[in-house]
């Protein structure tokens, strides 16, 4: 053999060898990723198995859950049959979730997220069902099997002082277990994200309704004159003539309750009270209100909600009312401030109230009689007395013939009312007021760092009842997520009055002043949340006066004019800074409208909220 035939040899020979040295390694590699592969789709086959296994067990105790959101006293009381039942769905869950394959899951990229959030869904909705509820439920069932009634028109308040304390353990827990469903990371896979949405749904909105009707129990005995007689002023205001707080005074009535007993006394309209001058105010809401214009306020009986503060229009309340002959002797312990949606939902409970002419409210129309059908229907002398004498039927029937039923119906819907600032109350006493003030039944501008909110507040400056046509909404975007968060917020406010109705209503409504038939003119006050900030605020459509910055009673605030004619908008755009000591999401307190839908859409969150 030639040297270089050796030489190629060789370098064959060497090559081969080579390629036979680096063939095992290939097929070990080979083999650990075809194991891999194997290993992760057989666990994922068996994850996708059980988490379908999960979604039926959670979606049945889902679906046994929504019936407590919207069942009534008697259901919820008796739900003792039903818990074992859900308990059963969400330990099976639970225990799927929390086995060897999904701790496995919830550390791998991609997938582990949601897998962890599964986990932690199943262990809330758990803890819920074997916690909370049970504790609920209990206190429900006492008072079921309580009597209730206190003759005709009175209510036996020991059982509701005995469940009271109860009721708060069991909610301050529920609340709890929900924030934390709440504050789970929002999954990423859709068939997860449906699920987790769904249960976030139903239980929020339990939470709400076992919210309203607990912070009712802490105050309900009170509210009733345990121990002492006590008085209140019931102003019966109507947002169709917007004021900060709701709307125009129409009537004003007395509530006088005595250990648990209830006399409603006559309401009067707002001309009687004429005579006797004006509340007593600040100098900055003289200034807001009388001296910036354009609609100069008076501070009589009919602008007493002007005030975002229910405090202030109680003290000016108070201070007309001592000068009345049927005030100078019976001191005030508080007022109450209802409008004709609370009035709506009282009928709703209590049965419909017929009118001297026959005219029949319910829970459905009430609202849209007082607020508009009453002006186009009847003469202007005649409205207010018509207001007093709604307000004056369905206030009798709120405490009459009471049982578990329509106190549940009525402690529930006073919650949700006073959240919506269609139903406040202030009480003089200052150790009750603590009370009415954490049953959240005391309008006031933001003041809680942890549960933050944004104040807007309107004053109708066209004298007329165009609040009936004004559309609010808004739209709130969580847009940075560090120590106090970054919301966006759209605030739209809607004239949906047609040209056509601007000519054809009666003035009453449209306005009195020929130039501004049908137009919402309207002077708004920005609150920033306790803690927090407002920036960049501006407008869009409408004719606005500039926003400025102003100081209200020690308070920072923002201040604006607008005008919407009929079918157009005006949208305000700001950025809202919470604290960072906030623990729930950005809402707004404002001036209530006809209805009970707030108006406010929640837009997913342009960063990572956990």
């Amino acid at each position: 053999m030639s040297q270089a035939n050796a030489q190629q040899y060789h370098h064959r020979h060497r090559h081969h060898r080579k390629r036979r040295r680096v063939w095992p390694w290939v097929v070990g590699i080979l083999a650990i990723v075809i194991l891999t592969l194997a290993a992760v789709g057989v666990m994922g086959f068996q994850l996708v198995k059980q988490a379908k296994q999960v979604q039926v067990h959670e979606n049945s105790a889902i679906a046994m859950l929504s019936k407590f959101s919207s069942g009534d006293a008697e259901t919820l009381a008796n739900a003792g049959d039903i818990l074992p039942q859900i308990a059963h769905e969400t330990q099976q869950a639970q225990d799927i979730a929390h086995g060897g394959l999904w701790n496995t899951a919830a550390k791998m990229p991609f997938i582990g997220s949601d897998i962890s959030t599964v986990q932690g869904m199943t262990a809330a909705i758990n803890d819920i069902v074997q916690d909370s509820i049970p504790q609920f439920v209990n206190v429900l069932k006492t008072l079921n099997d309580a009597q209730i009634a206190n003759g005709d028109n009175g209510v036996n308040l020991q059982p509701i002082i005995d469940a009271a304390e109860p009721l708060r353990k069991a909610n301050d827990s529920f609340q709890q277990q929900v924030r934390d469903y709440d504050a789970l990371p929002t999954p990423g896979i859709s068939m997860i994200r449906s699920a987790y949405d769904k249960g976030e749904t139903q239980l929020n909105d339990l939470a709400d309704r076992v919210n309203a009707l607990s912070n009712t129990f802490q105050i309900l005995p009170t509210l009733l004159g345990d121990g002492q007689q006590r008085t209140y002023a019931v102003m019966a205001m109507t947002p169709s003539e917007m004021r900060s707080s709701g709307g125009l005074i129409g009537s004003v009535g007395d509530l006088t309750t005595s250990n648990g007993t209830v006399h409603i006394g006559d309401f009067r309209s707002n001309g009687d009270y004429l005579p006797y001058g004006i509340g007593d105010h600040s100098a900055d809401m003289k200034r807001v209100f009388t001296d910036e214009g354009p609609l100069h306020m008076s501070f009589d009986i009919r602008d007493l909600a002007v005030f975002p503060n229910t405090a202030d229009s109680a003290v000016a309340m108070q201070s007309v009312w001592n000068r009345t002959p049927w005030g100078q002797g019976v001191p005030l312990d508080g007022v109450i401030m209802v409008d004709p949606v609370f009035l709506q939902q009282l009928i709703a409970i209590n049965g419909n109230v017929t009118l001297p002419d026959g005219t029949v409210l319910t829970g459905e129309n009430t609202a849209e009689f007082l607020m508009n059908t009453v002006y186009q229907k009847y003469p202007e002398n005649e409205t207010d007395a018509l207001f007093g004498v709604v307000a004056g039927q369905a206030m009798a029937s709120m405490f009459s013939h009471m049982d578990m039923g329509k106190l549940y119906k009525t402690g529930e819907m006073l919650g949700t009312m006073a959240k919506g600032r269609h139903f406040t109350m202030y009480a003089f006493d200052e150790r009750i007021e603590q009370g009415v003030q954490a049953a959240g039944f005391t309008g006031q501008t933001p003041s809680s760092e942890t549960d933050p909110s944004v104040g807007i507040y309107l004053t109708e400056q066209n004298p007329s009842k165009m609040g009936w046509y004004i559309k609010r909404e808004a739209k709130i975007q969580r847009v940075n997520c560090d120590d106090g968060d970054l919301y966006h917020v759209e605030f739209m406010v809607h004239n949906t009055m047609t040209e056509e109705e601007a000519k054809s209503l009666p003035w009453y409504i449209t306005g009195n002043n020929s130039n501004n038939t049908g137009k919402a003119m309207e002077k708004i006050l920005f609150y920033a949340p306790q803690g927090g900030s407002i920036s960049n605020l501006m407008q869009l459509g409408g004719k606005v006066d500039a926003v400025k910055e102003t100081t209200i009673d020690g308070v920072n605030a923002y201040e604006t004019y607008v005008q919407v004619n009929p079918g157009q908008m005006a949208t305000f755009t700001f950025d809202v800074r919470v604290s960072p000591k906030a623990s729930a999401p950005l809402t707004i307190d404002q001036t209530p409208m006809g209805w009970a839908d707030d108006g406010i859409t929640y837009l997913d969150p342009k960063c990572d909220t956990k």
